[in-house]
């Protein structure tokens, strides 16, 4: 599958890995939450468990996240989710697309497939839905422009950040708007993005859906957990994407 060099709309150039595959005519997108890149290891040991199962996977980082290029304090969820459909825009059109969101980058996912015909299946990892409730929850306590996210000097909280997470508030109504295969998985040790967020968005999700929840499983899953989220995605985009 020959892809092309992918930027936003800002012309800002988005850092890729590419995983081929055996199946012809898919692929599968894996994108990260807040502080996080491409190579962060569940988004490497996902790809490379659907990889071995034939599907071909890309792995994005954000614009201003890893070596992606921008402004990490321009990095919201409505921006990302533009970055998301630039990306699709850039992809062959007859492509079948599953998306694939960890945490903030579920949300994305959220925001973008209640309105975008190019995802055929939609899974979120631990998926932020109430993005307001999360901000002040997680990072009340610093101010904009001085501060930074969980004390790392790399990811700076910015207004613009806060602002969007407020206006956005949470997710719900894009939740029902969503009319592809949805798959929702989480940890019940997650104390990032509350479990909470993901039963709410199941119950109020169309079918076809399912909700798997990971005993013990902290936020970013772990080796012992990562081969049941691989098997679940696996099994789903199987049903699903083929």
């Amino acid at each position: 599958m020959d892809l092309p060099e992918f930027r936003n709309r800002h012309g800002e150039k988005l850092d890729t890995a590419f995983h081929p595959g055996t199946r012809e005519g898919a692929l599968v997108l894996l994108a990260h939450g807040v502080t996080g890149n491409k190579d962060r290891p569940l988004l490497i040991a996902l790809a490379e468990g659907l990889a071995a199962r034939g599907w071909a996977v890309l792995r994005i980082s954000w614009s201003g996240n890893g070596a992606s290029e921008g402004k990490f304090g321009d990095a919201t969820i409505t921006k990302e989710s533009g970055d998301l459909r630039d990306v699709l825009g850039a992809l062959p059109p007859r492509l079948k697309v599953a998306y694939v969101g960890h945490s903030m980058g579920g949300a994305v996912g959220v925001m973008t497939t209640a309105d975008e015909e190019r995802i055929r299946v939609l899974v979120t990892l631990a998926g932020m839905i109430r993005t307001e409730e999360f901000c002040e929850r997680e990072f009340g306590s610093v101010i904009p422009g001085k501060g930074f996210m969980w004390d790392e000097p790399a990811c700076p909280l910015s207004q613009k950040y806060v602002d969007d997470m407020e206006s956005i508030g949470d997710l719900f109504d894009e939740v029902g708007q969503i009319s592809v295969p949805w798959l929702l998985i989480h940890g019940t040790a997650d104390d990032v993005v509350l479990i909470q967020d993901s039963r709410d968005a199941y119950d109020t999700a169309e079918e076809p859906k399912r909700f798997v929840e990971i005993q013990e499983a902290e936020h970013s899953f772990d080796e012992k957990t990562y081969p049941k989220v691989i098997g679940e995605v696996g099994d789903w985009l199987e049903k699903y994407l083929v």
